[in-house]
């Protein structure tokens, strides 16, 4: 990770990598893209880099490839 000095209070620019992300802009947090939650930098475990978009937990990332098509969704199946 390429974390600056002293985090912030508000929302980090992340660029999200494979196996990896780089801190664009610094901040404590990001927001889920599906959920909206905020997720503290060291917490942050699930991305895309495709979409270069965060997710709070694994439920939320298989949600967004449901929503991009790359998985399929129930009524698919």
């Amino acid at each position: 990770m390429n974390r600056f000095e002293g985090h912030g209070s508000g929302e980090a620019k992340i660029r999200y990598l494979d196996a990896d992300f780089q801190v664009i802009a610094p901040g404590s947090h990001v927001r889920c893209a599906i959920t909206g939650d905020i997720i503290p930098i060291d917490e942050l475990k699930y991305w895309s880099v495709a979409r270069q978009e965060p997710y709070v937990d694994v439920l939320a990332s298989v949600e967004a490839d449901k929503r991009a098509g790359v998985l399929p969704t129930q009524a698919q199946r």
